[in-house]
């Protein structure tokens, strides 16, 4: 486990950053069974995705992250707190607007960490 804070991309694994694009990519939805492993997201097999979609309103795309950025509060927070998992799975994690919002998450027994709150 690294429990370094990330604070832009050049600090995320590939698993973070594959996340990164993902939940850019939904939106606004949730990610089901996302499992963690030493601390890194698990995408292969690529999780289940849920993609929120409101009718009558107009959809707007998130802006497209360049290659190297500053992350913002909820990125950094989300990768600190799963970097700081030894094994677990993600229930559900709610994506708005391109970033996690919230997320359920079940601890495997013997499994060390997270902040709970």
């Amino acid at each position: 486990m690294n429990p370094m804070r990330p604070a832009c991309t050049q600090h995320l694994w590939a698993s973070e950053r594959l996340f990164v694009v993902v939940a850019q990519q939904l939106g606004y939805g949730r990610f089901e069974h996302l499992p963690i492993k030493g601390g890194q997201l698990i995408l292969d097999p690529r999780p289940t995705t849920v993609r929120d979609v409101k009718f009558c309103v107009r959809a707007e795309q998130p802006e497209a992250f360049p290659e190297h950025f500053v992350l913002k509060r909820q990125l950094v927070e989300c990768f600190q707190y799963v970097r700081s998992i030894e094994e677990g799975e993600i229930l559900t994690l709610v994506v708005k607007g391109g970033l996690p919002f919230s997320m359920e998450i079940d601890h495997r027994p013997g499994g060390s960490g997270g902040q709970h709150g």
